[in-house]
């Protein structure tokens, strides 16, 4: 009976250090229930330990993943990524549904953040060697711009070629 009673203590105990470790992180950001997983796994904790945890705090709302989704989004769309990029990231990050556009439209657009990007970047200049306009267009690329939105943004700004 005693070792029953000693091994219930120390699984409330193991309980009590996960929650009080997720409550760490999450007062820190927000984070994915993926992420908090990776962490707590790092820190020893068994998964089957964490999975209850981790659902009892999204069930209390400490954790939620549209909050971490929009979070994030905003975060990277500040810092001058495209759709791609983005969409790419929250996938690792364990977020597969989450709606872009919105988050986007409310900053200004997709096509808007572009410009700003490129303008950031290069600055007014539209007279461009072939070589010069292939390295712009993959650093858009590499920022999750698509090749359409490039275009268009190259259009727009009626950047020409010079040989």
């Amino acid at each position: 009976m005693r070792k029953q009673t000693s091994s219930l203590s120390t699984a409330t105990e193991r309980r009590q250090q996960i929650e009080a470790t997720c409550l760490r992180l999450l007062a820190r950001r927000e984070h994915s229930r993926k992420e908090l997983l990776d962490k707590l796994a790092l820190r020893g904790f068994e998964r089957h330990e964490v999975e209850p945890v981790i659902a009892d705090m999204a069930a209390q709302n400490w954790q939620s993943e549209a909050r971490y989704a929009e979070s994030y989004i905003r975060q990277r769309i500040a810092g001058g990524y495209g759709p791609a990029r983005i969409k790419y990231e929250l996938q690792q990050r364990g977020i597969n549904e989450t709606d872009l556009d919105e988050q986007a439209d409310e900053q200004g657009g997709w096509q808007n953040l572009l410009m700003d990007v490129y303008y950031n970047k290069y600055g007014e200049e539209t007279a461009l060697t072939q070589n010069e306009w292939l390295k712009r267009s993959r650093f858009l690329q590499q920022r999750g711009f698509s090749g359409e939105m490039i275009k268009r943004l190259f259009a727009e700004l009626k950047i020409k070629f010079v040989r």
